[in-house]
């Protein structure tokens, strides 16, 4: 490894450092928690340590530059233009990046001196919550960069905690404040991609957990980041306000967490202000609590496995824009809990659904609007691009069109009045501004130019036909020329040395040193054939053309800063339409959603009541449909006006428990989010709470089984569950012994019952529970039915009242593969277990191929004969089958059978 000496320590023995290099020690001892890059001409080179992990990470050569105190310098570099496709790489790996570039040209740095280095500095640091090229982020998910402050609780008081997010890339700015048992849900629903935490939280043992479990890349800042005291007045002094009164009230500690967020984008950004929207706070019991083992057992936006396919998200996003997949993710995270509020969303949706022709145009529209939040920050930041002002004006356009095409709706609710008011409100005279002045097929940067339309300004236009007709103008002088001079042999040519000159033929070179055509063309060089002159005229001439490519690029970089002001100023109004758009988006996506699958207006209201007909689960049944099947839609009535009702649900696996328990705790996200529902009918009174416990899982980094995640999930449940709650459970206490298991069950239940009044869906393979329908009156039997035909079981997916009355264990291990042998070791183990109430499981063990084979080894000590069996098989060997007439034999058939009755009850 190699040690980056400080400045001062170089040019010691081992030899001199050269300015480059004690430049760079320099700016990477201000940046010790990045990989630098240096710019370099057309490179971003990396040296030292970075050089070792950017070659590993990204798989790019490792060379060497010099020495440093007698050691070989290692370096690794990426081309400038290709850096955004290895920065994604190294920030998904975790790294951060510091990007220092050069601040002068090289140019100007030779005129300090043949030894001048260039002035460079770092002009951000790249992490994982504050990207905002279009390359590194995905354009259907939102980027969060969070932050968390703690405030420790008075005596017998739990701590608090405030979690401030944002979107740097499109400004998004949230707040929230919860008691400590609720933070790991927070960070679940919000998925920041990287979190700060204060250095004193980061290594506090349970605390340390929490950050990792919410899988975003966790960095330590300093407490005064979080400084409360100076919190409000730092925040005020970002957004140039006095007060932060209009914002809305805000406690200290969200104040806090805020404040820690802005240092670390001023930090980051060096000193740049991305346009954060104001802080809006989410109000505690604003949504749906979901714990984070919840929204995994639900797969709410992705599976177990981590992905996006095959979640409920998936199968509800039609969207057509990025934004708007943003949006829809959002709220399928964050269900909301005020009645009025969903209420307005399904009205957009209810007349998008009625509506085809309109929603078929809007759908249209929108497919067509860029991303002109992202746009517009990268803009703000001075990192967009014309194809950045395209966006702006290609959005704007959009919104334009669409505010014509629902202006008659605009009566159709509070939401689409919104979104109407928003539309009409856009800056469309910008969007036809940008337009005019930008040319059809564009660059990727400024730099480039070119992006400016033809015509647009008309000193561009001379500058470029300068520039790329060069050769015309040329020819149409030396034309010129050869006509005054009479000389038809003349010509115009360049080189190096003189650059355009006139050069003619020896014979013709005094008359042209003599009056007049003196007077025009300067003697410049006598040569054995040729004699050549230069002009005032040319050398204007090569003077312009020398220089047009510069002030062609100069004039567009001035139509790109002028642009650019216009659309700043504008950023209120760009903003609220690309929000506006989003909204749109959702709507008309939830829409052909409802039209296409069937799905119903649910009624969302503040009773108790759960009450589904016919209901279907998003995914499978979209599952289902891919392959040519159908789906067994059933119904969920669980409400009851003072509390809910708990359904008992019994049956075999794979005969569709855990669907229809997780399908209705999916029903209830998708209307608290607004959306239609898979049913042909719903009222879903409000759920406060969400709670799912389907599956198994162990915890082995934290030493948990099994069993005991099992348990910690089901004593969150109990622990916090309301009446208000809706809880999933599925087959409680089978990871331990049967008593035992059963024994929790048998407890769980009561408590849900009692104690916490949830509505509830709690399937289970323990029989013997369903006997507490008989004194609980809010326990309901439901099971799954099934039909047996030769030997096999059929699943038929439908759930009706009753219990079940065996398992089906051995039939589904069929259908699963086992050996045949095994199966009918299988049955024939379940008969004598059934006959005999399980009571002398032990001696049945002898008859099992294993202990039969381990008797072989090693005989056991013979046992004492059995009297009843003895006389059975003294009876059996006395008999002789060919002396015995007919009614002998049956007689001596019931008298075995006779003995072998007394033997079963001796």
């Amino acid at each position: 490894m190699n040690e980056i000496a400080p400045i001062e320590e170089s040019a010691g023995e081992a030899g001199y450092v050269t300015p480059v290099m004690a430049q760079y020690v320099e700016i990477k001892a201000a940046n010790p928690d990045c990989l630098l890059f240096y710019r370099m001409g057309d490179f971003y080179e990396l040296f030292f340590e970075d050089a070792e992990t950017a070659s590993r990470a990204l798989g790019i050569t490792l060379t060497k530059r010099g020495k440093h105190l007698g050691q070989d310098i290692p370096m690794a570099g990426v081309p400038v233009h290709a850096a955004d496709d290895y920065l994604q790489r190294l920030i998904a790996l975790g790294h951060r990046v510091a990007v220092c570039e050069q601040l002068e040209d090289p140019a100007e740095a030779r005129k300090r001196g043949s030894k001048a280095v260039v002035r460079r500095d770092v002009v951000r640091l790249v992490t994982p919550g504050t990207l905002t090229e279009e390359t590194l982020l995905d354009a259907r998910r939102s980027n969060f960069l969070a932050a968390v402050a703690r405030q420790r609780g008075s005596e017998g008081a739990t701590d608090r905690f405030a979690l401030a997010w944002i979107d740097m890339s499109t400004g998004a700015f949230r707040l929230a404040e919860t008691a400590a048992a609720g933070l790991p849900a927070l960070l679940a629903r919000v998925e920041p991609k990287e979190l700060l935490v204060p250095d004193n939280l980061f290594d506090e043992d349970e605390l340390r957990r929490t950050w990792k479990a919410s899988g975003a890349a966790v960095a330590p800042v300093p407490r005064a980041f979080f400084d409360g005291a100076t919190a409000h007045d730092r925040l005020a002094a970002y957004y140039g306000v006095r007060a932060l009164d209009g914002f809305g009230a805000f406690s200290r500690l969200e104040l806090s967490a805020a404040a820690a967020v802005v240092a670390y984008v001023e930090k980051t950004q060096v000193g740049g202000r991305p346009p954060l929207d104001p802080p809006a706070r989410d109000a505690e019991g604003g949504v749906m609590a979901i714990d984070a083992a919840t929204r995994a057992n639900l797969e709410l936006v992705r599976t177990l496995s981590g992905e996006r396919r095959g979640s409920l998200l998936a199968a509800v996003d039609r969207t057509v824009t990025g934004a708007g997949a943003r949006l829809l993710a959002e709220r399928i995270a964050a269900p909301l809990t005020d009645t009025a509020a969903i209420r307005d969303r399904l009205d957009t949706i209810d007349l998008l659904v009625a509506e085809t022709g309109l929603r078929t145009t809007l759908r249209s529209a929108l497919a067509r609007a860029p991303d002109m939040a992202r746009a517009f920050t990268r803009l703000s930041l001075d990192r967009g691009g014309p194809r950045d002002l395209a966006a702006i004006a290609a959005g704007l356009e959009v919104a334009d069109r669409l505010a014509a095409a629902l202006a008659p709706h605009g009566h159709g609710g509070v939401e689409i009045a919104a979104i109407v008011d928003g539309l009409a409100g856009a800056p469309h005279a910008l969007g036809e501004r940008i337009a005019d002045a930008l040319a059809d097929e564009l660059p990727l940067l400024k730099r480039d130019g070119g992006f400016v339309r033809g015509g647009f300004r008309a000193d561009l236009d001379e500058a470029r036909a300068l520039r790329e007709d060069s050769r015309q103008v040329i020819a149409a002088l030396q034309a010129t020329y050869a006509e005054t001079t009479e000389i038809r042999a003349l010509k115009i040519r360049h080189n190096g040395v003189l650059g355009y000159f006139v050069e003619v033929p020896p014979a013709h070179g005094p008359a042209m040193m003599s009056d007049p055509l003196a007077r025009t063309f300067i003697h410049r060089q006598t040569l054995a054939n040729c004699v050549r002159f230069s002009t005032t005229e040319l050398g204007q001439l090569e003077g312009r053309i020398a220089s047009a490519a510069e002030r062609a690029l100069a004039i567009e970089l001035s139509v790109f800063s002028d642009l650019l002001a216009a659309v700043v100023e504008a950023g209120e109004g760009i903003k609220v339409a690309a929000a506006t758009l989003a909204t749109l988006d959702v709507a008309a996506a939830l829409a052909e959603l409802a039209d296409a699958e069937g799905w119903v207006r649910p009624r969302v209201d503040d009773s108790l009541a759960f009450d589904v007909e016919a209901g279907r689960h998003p995914v499978v049944e979209q599952v289902l449909k891919e392959e040519g099947a159908s789906f067994v839609a059933n119904d969920a009535r669980l409400g009851g006006e003072d509390a809910g009702r708990l359904w008992l649900v019994t049956g075999p696996n794979m005969a569709g428990k855990s669907t229809f328990l997780r399908q209705n705790a999916l029903i209830a996200v998708l209307a608290q989010a607004g959306c239609f529902v898979p049913a042909r009918q719903a009222r879903i009174g409000v759920v406060d709470r969400l709670f799912s416990r389907v599956g198994a899982a162990d915890d082995l980094a934290r030493g948990r089984s099994t069993f005991m995640v099992e348990m910690i999930e089901t004593a969150a449940i109990l622990n916090q569950a309301g009446p208000r709650a809706f809880v999933v459970l599925d087959e409680i206490g089978r990871g331990t012994a049967t008593f035992d298991g059963l024994s929790i069950a048998w407890a769980t239940i009561e408590h849900l019952h009692e104690v916490n009044r949830a509505r509830a869906l709690f399937a289970t393979h323990y029989h013997e529970l369903t006997a507490l329908a008989e004194r609980l009156p809010r326990i309901v039997n439901a099971t799954v039915k099934v039909k047996e035909w030769k030997g096999d079981v059929v699943f038929l997916h439908e759930i009706v009242p009753g219990a079940a009355d065996r398992s089906y264990g051995i039939q589904v291990a069929k259908l699963a593969g086992l050996p045949p042998a095994v199966v009918e070791r299988a049955r024939a183990v379940l008969a004598e277990l059934e006959r005999t109430d399980g009571g002398k499981a032990a001696a049945i063990l002898d008859d099992l191929p294993l202990f039969s084979a381990a008797r072989r080894r090693a005989p056991a000590p013979a046992a004492a004969p059995d009297p009843a069996e003895t006389e059975l098989l003294a009876a059996l060997d006395a008999l002789a089958p060919d002396d015995l007439t007919p009614r002998e034999a049956i007689d001596a058939l019931y008298r075995l059978k006779s003995l072998r009755a007394r033997a079963r009850r001796d």
